[in-house]
């Protein structure tokens, strides 16, 4: 069968404040499970990966404000605490869409770690939005008092920022991809993986950083050679002139014009650019075709009928 790996971010289980239970979450987990479901009908196997930017930086939060009473975890195992609650559940969420169907699917979530480089520039200059939005005073003093770095996300409040370096490997490659051969339904990469780096002697630790979803989403179709990257976003199409008179609708694009359009800067860092990056990456990697769409364009989008379909 062929393989479809599957990216959306941790902001799509979440209210626009940031600060959503886990209730809605899983909510949100069902209702995203039930769109996923509709690639088996087109002949994929499934890999999902997912960010955790809100819930990883909650976490950390919560770590924070108890450390005069319990020691807190770094931020790499709030990575691995979150891709654990993740994991669990949108595999539940999964397995019971699944059960409704009538269909009998093998599915299990995997503790996934990324290699990144420790000279990577990124763990200078932190850009990874985490955590719940606030004013730009609340900002200033969580700034003032617990050293966070903050930065305006997009003119919705200010949030912390980290880290985000490049995914270089995956350490799991080879379980994951064995598995989706086997037709299991494969959830790996929750928050982008848990961010580690290899020494001299091939040993892995973990680091304090959030790897971009969309790169360690392309990283991981590339590695088990997926023929499709499905990258969910809040829009249905990419478009270029963004927000202007002139914006323009993509439905489909070569990779040369991908290219072009990303030079031109139609594509900004924080918002539709990571993914554009990611689908040259893939394309480039050998795989066949990247789908950027909503959540609910999904089945139009693999029918040929909507989304933004990025070719060779």
């Amino acid at each position: 069968m062929k393989a479809a790996v599957v990216a959306f971010g941790g902001n799509a289980l979440m209210g626009s404040d940031g600060k959503s239970g886990y209730q809605e979450q899983l909510v949100k987990a069902r209702r995203m499970c039930e769109k996923i479901v509709r690639l088996f009908d087109f002949g994929y196997n499934l890999v999902i990966t997912h960010g955790n930017g809100p819930q990883v930086g909650n976490l950390l939060m919560q770590q924070e404000c108890m450390a005069s009473i319990l020691p807190a975890m770094p931020l790499d195992v709030c990575n691995a605490m979150t891709q654990g609650q993740m994991g669990y559940m949108i595999e539940q969420s999964l397995k019971n869409t699944l059960f409704s169907m009538g269909i009998n699917k093998p599915v299990v979530a995997v503790v996934t770690q990324v290699v990144v480089s420790e000279d990577d520039p990124a763990f200078s200059n932190p850009t990874k939005f985490i955590g719940p939005f606030f004013s730009r005073e609340e900002g200033e003093r969580l700034k003032r008092e617990r050293g966070w770095q903050i930065k305006e996300d997009s003119g919705r409040g200010w949030r912390r920022v980290v880290p985000s370096p490049k995914p270089i490997d995956i350490v799991e490659k080879y379980e994951i991809a064995d598995m989706v051969r086997r037709g299991f339904v494969v959830i790996a990469c929750g928050g982008g993986g848990i961010p580690v780096v290899r020494d001299s002697n091939g040993l892995l630790r973990g680091v304090a950083a959030v790897i971009d979803k969309d790169f360690a989403a392309e990283r991981l179709a590339s590695l088990i050679e997926a023929e499709m990257l499905l990258l969910i976003t809040p829009v249905d199409q990419v478009a270029i002139f963004f927000g202007t008179p002139k914006q323009r609708n993509i439905r489909f694009m070569t990779l040369k014009e991908a290219k072009q359009y990303y030079r031109e800067g139609h594509f900004p860092p924080g918002s539709m650019g990571p993914k554009i990056e990611a689908a040259i990456s893939f394309l480039e990697s050998g795989g066949k075709k990247v789908i950027i769409t909503s959540l609910e364009g999904i089945e139009s989008a693999i029918k040929g009928e909507g989304g933004t379909e990025i070719v060779l």
